[in-house]
């Protein structure tokens, strides 16, 4: 394979877009397929993956080409990370974390020579970036409440103490945006740009779950880790209320609802294959010449249909980012309805470990624990809509109720 950097462009089109790119990313795919399964059973890190997407250019996807990456916009970047995924969900999820760290814009209010650091080591070294946030005794941050983990100022720098479970990644990250709080009397909050060799930091290899295996999300302890002052790259006092980006809440939610999507995929292919290949002797043909079993096949299509239609929409700019977690929820809950409809198709072979249906369903259910979770957007969702209700009836004495989406700030 080619650089991407090097493929050819045609006038007033970009190489993301490029017959030449769909091609590499399919070959892509097949490459990150064939040790899937050995990662899944293993727990192992895909290290070879994301040389492979350092080797093509991969890595930068979404730095902004005036920093040397390829700019990529959501369109391109989804189907990246949909062709990742359709070979090896673990290193897209990764791959997710990376691209929105770079396209999030945060960088632009950090120390120059630290922006400039992290994305020239993205560029030439293929280092990751992470968000280290998850706590044992706090749980996911989206529910509120100030991080345990610590960030102590000294005369030196600040010293940083605490302990990160979920951690996902981090045997490849390079760089970790560690989120804290400070020692002052009103204490700061927000992250702390630590590099992954600084003395101080332990990773525990505990990571064993049901599914996405192979992101190495394990526990990080980090006792004293000394960071330079302008290391606390974006911090706030904690009183102050947060600030939401909602472009980028719509990046995350159709990133993430990309990955399960591909995974649905991968199983509606396995049992396509599957329906065309199994043939009882009691019939003496394959039961994919059933009227049930093309019926069947005919609504999974359906579903995923209309999963494409949501996230074709989003990625080219026709949902707003109100509507962000919306199509998270509605895409991955489509994804777990697919791969549960095959399994129930295809009995004991779909649950074998000889197949890859299993680890597709395992894979898949993972969905449900990326913030936010689906109570959390149906609670919100329908908070916002009573109180648009009320919003109209207070302005109409006809009482005509309007029409609500759910906001970003609701839905954090």
């Amino acid at each position: 394979m080619t650089s991407v950097l090097r493929l050819p462009i045609a006038e007033h089109s970009h190489q993301l877009d490029s017959p030449e790119f769909a091609a590499l990313l399919d070959t892509l795919t097949a490459e990150f397929a064939a040790t899937a399964e050995q990662h899944d059973r293993d727990g192992s890190f895909p290290h070879r993956n994301f040389d492979r997407l350092h080797e093509l250019g991969l890595l930068g996807l979404t730095v902004p080409r005036a920093q040397g990456g390829l700019g990529a916009n959501l369109a391109q970047t989804t189907r990246v990370i949909a062709a990742v995924a359709r070979g090896e969900p673990s290193t897209a999820l990764v791959l997710t974390m990376q691209y929105l760290h770079h396209a999030s814009g945060r960088g632009a209010k950090w120390p120059q020579h630290l922006l400039h650091r992290v994305t020239e080591e993205t560029l030439r070294d293929g280092a990751l970036i992470n968000a280290l946030r998850v706590e044992p005794e706090l749980g996911t941050p989206a529910r509120g409440g100030l991080p345990g983990t610590l960030a102590r100022r000294t005369p030196e720098g600040w010293r940083i103490s605490g302990r990160k479970i979920y951690s996902t990644g981090i045997p490849r990250l390079t760089w970790l945006a560690v989120w804290a709080r400070s020692d002052d009397a009103e204490p700061l909050v927000g992250s702390w740009l630590v590099r992954h060799d600084t003395p101080g930091i332990t990773i525990n290899e505990i990571w064993d779950h049901l599914g996405m295996r192979a992101t190495g999300s394990h526990e990080v302890v980090f006792d004293d880790v000394l960071v330079p002052l302008d290391h606390a790259v974006d911090v706030s006092p904690a009183s102050a209320p947060p600030e939401l980006d909602a472009s980028l809440l719509l990046w995350m939610s159709v990133l993430l609802a990309a990955i399960y999507d591909a995974v649905s995929r991968n199983a509606r292919d396995w049992l396509a294959s599957w329906l065309e290949e199994r043939v009882p002797a009691n019939l003496g043909a394959p039961l994919s010449s059933l009227p049930r079993f093309q019926e069947s096949l005919g609504q999974l299509d359906a579903w995923l249909f209309s999963s494409r239609v949501i996230l074709d929409a989003a990625a080219n700019g026709a949902v707003p980012p109100s509507d962000a977690f919306r199509i998270k929820y509605l895409v991955t809950n489509t994804a777990i309805q697919v791969v549960e409809k095959a399994i129930e198709l295809s009995g004991n072979p779909g649950l074998s470990r000889a197949n890859p249906l299993e680890r597709y369903y395992r894979d898949v259910l993972c969905s449900r624990i990326h913030t936010p979770q689906n109570d959390t957007i149906l609670i919100n969702s329908g908070r916002a809509a009573f109180a648009a209700r009320a919003a109209a009836k207070k302005a109409s004495p006809a009482g005509v109720a309007g029409i609500s989406t759910i906001t970003a700030k609701d839905a954090s």
